[in-house]
């Protein structure tokens, strides 16, 4: 047979193979045009933005003409800040399994870590950056910092909290924001200034005191960074501007299903606890529902020192 012969004949073979594979029986394929109805997919996307989908466009959110964070207006006059501003609140908006799931979380933690704040008289907006941090979950970064505000575990020494292998007060929601509060509050002496503060809680207060001197940066949105940090307060002005009109990106959640802090009681513990369970047992609970109550249980057993007391949720 012709060498010719021969290829064109294993062409048609391919050819044919690849056909059915494409389209096995050749049924069921549309022609797809611009007037093509597509199906309707349950995907759990807001309407309107399905519906832009739907229509081939996908329009991005619009910016805010005006915004602050911890009482200072974001300087959206300027391009290049606008700019960077515009990509968090796009790259946040349109991520939304997660973004659904902040939202529920909000719900049942940011009450919570407001009232604290206040009451430590840092500005609420830092609860913000709680969930820039860790989208209010006890996470553990590559670096090992834990918990809700991703404290390192010698800086949450510095600051008040127990760390050691039978207690990590870093996974405590209320303990770690208190903690967190005395950080926000002592870098604010330092820079008088809450953005600064906000940047130095990621690059810490060292590296941005050495930035701010080299480069005689007047403000946060004047400091030249690497991209974790000089997107850092960005991110947390987005997740603000999420989470306080989620409509406004098209998000809606049921009330019933936002999540909900459990109704407790505390009680106080002033001795050396031998076993978990047991403890859990006689207060009608597992070892799992204990351990949800009170992250910072880090082992079996708890030695209590003289003095010493330990506050434990239980369920009602």
């Amino acid at each position: 047979m012709p060498k010719e012969l021969r290829y064109l004949l294993i062409g048609l073979v391919l050819g044919g193979v690849i056909i059915y594979w494409v389209n096995p029986g050749g049924e069921g394929q549309k022609e797809v045009t611009a007037d093509t109805e597509p199906e309707r997919v349950e995907s759990g996307v807001p309407t309107e933005l399905e519906t832009q989908i739907n229509n081939g466009t996908i329009a991005g959110y619009a910016l805010p003409e005006e915004f602050s964070f911890a009482g200072e207006l974001v300087p959206l006059h300027r391009a290049d800040v606008k700019e960077r501003l515009d990509r968090e609140v796009q790259v946040n908006a349109f991520w939304h399994s997660n973004a659904i799931l902040i939202i529920k979380r909000a719900n049942k933690w940011l009450p919570t870590i407001d009232s604290i704040l206040q009451a430590n008289e840092v500005p609420t907006d830092f609860k913000y950056l709680a969930v820039a941090e860790s989208g209010l979950q006890n996470v553990i970064s590559p670096s090992n910092a834990v918990g809700f505000w991703q404290f390192l575990k010698g800086t949450a020494k510095d600051f008040g909290l127990t760390v050691n292998s039978e207690v990590d007060e870093r996974y405590d929601p209320v303990l770690s924001t208190v903690a967190a509060s005395k950080y926000l509050k002592k870098a604010h002496q330092k820079f008088g200034n809450w953005t600064f503060v906000a940047a130095s809680y990621n690059m810490g207060m060292r590296a941005a005191s050495e930035v701010i001197r080299k480069q005689n940066a007047e403000t946060y949105y004047d400091m030249i960074m690497s991209e974790e940090p000089s997107r850092y307060v960005f991110r947390i002005i987005a997740l603000k501007n999420l989470l306080e009109d989620p409509t406004a990106f098209s998000f809606q959640v049921d009330e019933k299903d936002l999540y909900q802090l459990p109704e407790t009681k505390q009680i106080i513990v002033s001795q050396s606890i031998s076993d978990w369970n047991e403890f859990a047992q006689k207060h009608g609970m597992t070892f799992y529902q204990l351990k949800q109550l009170n992250p910072w249980i880090r082992d079996y057993k708890l030695t209590v020192r003289s003095g010493q007391k330990y506050t434990v949720e239980v369920t009602i």
